[in-house]
């Protein structure tokens, strides 16, 4: 006789288990403590096997009979049902741990000793910010390119338009590393390629050639601190970043090769960077060893000798100059750039001596050696230009 509801809803415990069949392989199992469970018995590979539907009455007879109809259909199809069960319960487990929170924290980390401390900080600031809130706890592999692109336009809405670009960047890295780990499919930020708005974007003012003189004479007549003067002057002459010039090392320096090498740790791009100097440059180095000499920065900070000359330091310079928007430090760089690229400069030996090495997956590392005789020529010719321009 077939099980009826009422049977199933009637059948109360007794001393020991018991089953009540349902047909088909499906039947009810009571248990001495009156709980109620669907089983279904069946075989796969000649072994039989049980396959737990649910609870009773949680899982009616009705709906218990749905469901083993399905599970017959996936034997059919050669699918052990336990088997599919436990592959979904692991994947739901993986997904719990592969959260895009989790996976974007351990690409961080593998920045470590690539990138500096303080640019670490601003991109984990700038996930917490705007891509955890919303993405952080979702399995990266379920995260859908509307999800991600919802975050971004809101990031857009408020006028961050440039941070909501670097913000598709990131998580476009955080997918890569994922696909390169095994936890994502694809990298579905490249999905939503002008997706958003574009903003025009500002260059640093820079000086252009007809400027230079009447700036070197400002310059020259400067009445603040001769530290400040010789900075600056060293920083046109090199056109390096004014980070790597605040917190050069006397160590770096060497006179008889005319050489100045800025450790990779300080290098934007995380290489070793060479700066020939010019007979101007080096002149300039040894006005500031006999103010100097005795520290281990060769611009130290006013207050604290121990540490470099403030970050603001030449930039406030400028503005004393009468050069508040006309000019920044770092524009020192594209007034050297253009200037050399106009009088026929090899764009090699200028992108290697701004440091801007091209990367990729099968050009070598970055020789912070190549072109250096050329570099030194080129070097020498910027500082007598300057010398001409101020004449």
């Amino acid at each position: 006789m077939a099980l009826t509801e009422i049977a199933a809803k009637n059948a109360k415990p007794q001393s020991g288990q018991y089953k009540l069949s349902a047909g088909d392989g499906m039947y009810l199992l009571i248990k001495p403590t009156g709980g109620k469970y669907w089983r279904l018995k069946y075989r796969y590979a000649g072994k039989e096997k049980i396959y737990a539907i649910g609870v009773y009455p949680e899982i009616s007879l009705k709906l218990a009979r749905e469901l083993k109809d399905d599970i017959r259909v996936k034997l059919r199809n050669g699918i052990d049902p336990t088997a599919e069960r436990k592959a979904i319960k692991q994947q739901k487990s993986l997904n719990a741990e592969n959260t895009f929170k989790t996976i974007a924290l351990e690409w961080l980390e593998k920045q470590e000793g690539k990138w500096t401390e303080k640019h670490i900080k601003a991109t984990r600031h700038r996930m917490e910010s705007n891509l955890f809130h919303a993405l952080g706890n979702r399995p990266i592999k379920e995260i859908t390119p509307p999800e991600l692109l919802a975050v971004l336009k809101k990031m857009e809405g408020r006028g961050a338009i440039d941070l909501a670009h670097r913000g598709q960047q990131t998580a476009g890295q955080i997918f890569r590393y994922a696909i390169a780990t095994g936890r994502a499919e694809r990298d579905i930020s490249a999905d939503l390629r002008g997706a958003l708005k574009t903003q025009k974007k500002e260059s640093h003012a820079y000086l252009k050639e007809g400027e230079l003189p009447e700036f070197l004479q400002k310059l020259e007549n400067y009445d603040g601190d001769p530290q400040t003067q010789i900075a600056t002057k060293l920083l046109l002459l090199t056109f390096v970043r004014t980070g790597e010039l605040r917190a050069a090392k006397w160590e770096e320096v060497n006179f008889d090769k005319a050489e100045w090498r800025i450790p990779a740790a300080r290098m934007k791009m995380r290489e070793t960077h060479i700066v020939p100097l010019s007979k101007q440059a080096l002149a300039l180095f040894e006005k500031m060893r006999k103010m100097t000499g005795n520290y281990e920065c060769i611009f130290p900070n006013r207050n604290k000798p121990s540490k470099s000359m403030s970050e603001n330091t030449i930039l406030f310079a400028l503005y004393r100059m009468g050069y508040h928007s006309r000019t920044t430090a770092h524009g020192f760089r594209a007034t050297a750039s253009t200037i050399l690229h106009e009088h026929g400069f090899a764009s090699d030996y200028i992108e290697a001596q701004l440091a801007h090495a091209k990367r990729n997956k099968v050009r070598a590392s970055y020789d912070h050696a190549k072109y250096l005789k050329q570099r030194h020529e080129l070097m020498q010719w910027w500082a007598d230009f300057l010398d001409k321009t101020f004449s």
